[in-house]
């Protein structure tokens, strides 16, 4: 952040020499936004340069995370959230010769008019904001988006790395890592700090539910992969999931969702919403018309897919079905966890939301359980009110986890996707292969809608083995390289029988309404390398 025409003291102009990241809170809440496209800048007047005396009409100032080496302890617990009177006022308030208390300085800076316009510096670009009046904030939605980052990062594979942690973060220090901060709740000095924080001139986290300064680095890196202006991460994509539903489906409401998706979401669905009064219309996720059908008879609220679906890879039209919902006042929030923020823009699409289990390919290591939920700041906020209340935090050491498996992101999608696409057509081409689910075969019935809309293919694929239960059986127990659990995106890779996995406790014929055969497999493809994976299925296969 940077003000323009502000004179200040030779002392305190010293200190401005570095940069400072300002962040508040644009829910209303008292809590810092958690999201790299959320951060306001508090209120700057012209008349704050009475503080300082005359001198430097001019000088843009910048506060980078090294301005701790001059600023008082009280301005550095508060980095995160205060405005430039804060700052300036936090810096007395550890001098006793300025008496000057943080409440009084802000009340004091709030009397003062505005004038002149102020200056933005994000990146290597200056934006000018036109006068800003008393107790106006100034979103840095887009500017932060179009300015901060793409100024000299091109890509997805240096934003996974470098947003949220090379321009600054709200954690001061000089290592190149973000620190796990493991606290459940931040002080105030103070009084007068709390009755600033509860008045909302001052921001804090308050408690160990509301935020992290570690998990807001996770959260503004994925906001930068998605392009959106919030994210909210939690400790699980289930819980992702059922917070979201809860959050934007009022009580006897109605949302549309698809046939193929993962059975947990499903049970959520079809059993806890109805005790709310809430119904549910379950259309295929290619048919268009029954959309059409039930956003003419229903009040629907919400339609909630994934896309690709689990665990038959189906694709949902985003930019279609996005347009048709929102004729009818209806949002749209995609689960793209198999799609990944690489492969797919869910939020460019026309989709209000996504939605990611980030256990998997975001968290990459098989190490940790994570989701995440990102789109506007007005609708991640309805998501987070609900989410502080039922508690479903993610712990900050999870939050580092997530952090340093984005770092190679790009790197194990790149692989997993090449990988899985060079398989899937040794697998389709097999004589004991019955059928490939993968959007990135021509024979998909999708693959022209993920053609379009996906990058690439991701690192999932499922096929049916040319024999019954037992027959499949024996192929997943001769695989050598893949591990049997119920999980995928990670380095190593993992298979499972959907039919024994997830449906066990349902009758065959149970299980086939779902589209779940005893013959289908779901394999994982992790990093290693292709040859040895070939191998080793061509050699299960043998076996059969």
């Amino acid at each position: 952040m940077a003000v323009s025409s502000c004179p200040c003291p030779k002392s305190f102009a010293a200190a401005l020499s570095h940069s400072f990241e300002c962040r508040s809170d644009p829910s209303g809440t008292g809590h810092p936004s958690h999201g790299r496209f959320s951060r306001r800048v508090n209120s700057v007047r012209h008349g704050t340069a009475s503080f300082f005396g005359g001198g430097m009409s001019s000088l843009i100032l910048k506060f980078p995370p090294n301005f701790v080496r001059q600023l008082s302890t009280k301005g550095r617990r508060n980095c995160s959230n205060i405005g430039v009177a804060q700052v300036v006022a936090a810096s007395w308030s550890n001098n006793s010769s300025a008496g000057i208390p943080s409440a009084a300085a802000n009340a004091a800076a709030a009397a003062i008019p505005a004038a002149e316009p102020v200056e933005l510096i994000t990146g290597d670009e200056v934006a000018v904001v036109d006068g800003l009046k008393e107790n106006e904030h100034v979103q840095l939605d887009d500017l932060t988006n179009d300015l901060k980052y793409s100024s000299f990062l091109s890509s997805d594979g240096s934003l996974a790395i470098h947003a949220g942690e090379r321009l600054g973060r709200g954690i001061v220090t000089d290592a190149i890592t973000t620190p796990v901060v493991n606290t459940s709740a931040y002080f105030f000095k103070k009084t007068a700090e709390l009755i600033d924080f509860k008045e909302k001139r001052r921001a804090s986290f308050e408690y160990g539910r509301y935020g992290n300064p570690t998990t807001v680095v996770a959260e503004e890196k994925i906001s930068a992969l998605e392009g959106a202006e919030s994210t909210l991460i939690m400790a699980s994509g289930m819980c992702a999931s059922t917070v979201m539903l809860m959050a934007l489906v009022p009580a006897g409401g109605h949302l549309v969702t698809t046939t193929d998706c993962y059975r947990k979401t499903r049970i959520f669905i079809e059993t806890i919403l109805p005790k709310m009064g809430i119904t549910a219309t379950v259309i295929d996720p290619a048919d268009v018309e029954a959309l059409e059908s039930a956003l003419e008879k229903n009040n629907v609220s919400l339609f909630f897919t994934e896309s690709p679906t689990n665990p038959l890879f189906r694709c949902v039209d985003i930019e279609l079905v996005s347009e048709l919902c929102h004729r009818k006042g209806a949002l749209v929030c995609i689960d793209g966890t198999f799609a990944t923020p690489l492969n797919q823009k869910a939020l460019a699409l026309g989709a209000d939301l996504i939605l990611h289990s980030a256990t998997k390919f975001i968290g990459g290591h098989n190490d940790v359980l994570a989701g995440c939920i990102s789109g506007s700041t007005k609708l991640v906020s309805e998501v987070r009110n609900l989410h502080h209340i039922f508690g479903g935090t993610l712990n900050p050491n999870a939050a580092y986890l997530i952090i340093r498996g984005m770092k190679t992101l790009h790197l194990r999608v790149q692989q997993q996707n090449l990988t899985a696409l060079r398989m899937a057509k040794v697998l389709e081409a097999h004589p004991k292969v019955k059928c490939v689910y993968y959007l990135g075969l021509p024979s998909h019935p999708e693959h022209h809608i993920a053609k379009r809309q996906m990058t690439g293919f991701g690192g999932v694929v499922s096929f049916e083995i040319d024999g019954d239960l037992m027959t499949t059986i024996k192929f997943v127990d001769a695989l050598k390289i893949p591990y049997i659990a119920p999980s995928f995106g990670g380095c190593e890779s993992i298979v499972d029988q959907p039919a024994i996995m997830s449906y066990w406790d349902l009758t065959q014929s149970e299980r086939e309404k779902y589209g779940i055969k005893d013959n289908l497999v779901r394999f994982s493809f992790g990093v290693e390398d292709f040859d040895d994976l070939k191998a080793d299925i061509l050699q299960a296969l043998e076996k059969i």
